[in-house]
């Protein structure tokens, strides 16, 4: 279990994208701003992130642009609005990763560790022990594992692992929820 006391400006917190901040639906693609659904409770959860740790990062895989789904730019439109409307509602993301590469054998596709590293050369202060992902896939559960960070799955849209499990340390509802949960630490 995951020491939500322990937590401070010096930690980092990762989070998965779709399925997450976000509403997914397995094997479709978010391609415009317009399909871009913020869950219940999200843009209050990174209020109070915003509020706990040092750095709030995204990482996440959209092979939707290599598939010709979408563009590159209708991708950066899409994360342009998300986080203006983060920032009305009082929440910081950071920076955003993205891996645009369809083959699972890409260093930076999760759940391989480079768009972590990638997060580590810009923000060197990164400490990987004192860092959280949250996702939604085994696939981000073991991106937090490959990197050294502890990890939560939230089973918005798959089922949970039964712990314990190799790769996930704590399974919560929501995002929401895991804030709640910090709060109240």
């Amino acid at each position: 279990m995951i020491d939500f006391k322990k937590i401070d400006k010096f930690w980092t917190l990762f989070l998965d994208r779709d399925g997450v901040i976000n509403h997914e639906t397995v094997g479709l693609y978010i391609t415009r701003w317009e399909d871009f659904i913020f869950y219940e409770g999200v843009l209050d959860a990174l209020h109070i992130f915003t509020q706990k740790f040092g750095r709030i990062i995204i990482i996440t895989n959209q092979r939707g642009v290599s598939k010709g789904l979408m563009t590159e730019d209708d991708l950066k439109d899409i994360h342009a609005n998300m986080l203006k409307v983060v920032q009305e509602n009082n929440g910081n993301i950071h920076r955003i990763y993205y891996c645009l590469d369809k083959n699972d054998d890409s260093p930076n596709r999760k759940p391989n560790p480079g768009m972590g590293y990638m997060a580590k050369a810009d923000f060197p202060e990164i400490d990987f022990s004192k860092s959280i992902m949250i996702g939604n896939t085994m696939g981000d559960m073991k991106f937090g594992k490959n990197i050294g960070a502890s990890t939560i799955f939230i089973p918005s849209n798959r089922p949970a692992p039964e712990l314990p499990d190799a790769y996930t340390d704590a399974i919560y509802p929501s995002l929401i929820s895991v804030a709640e949960a910090m709060q109240k630490k």
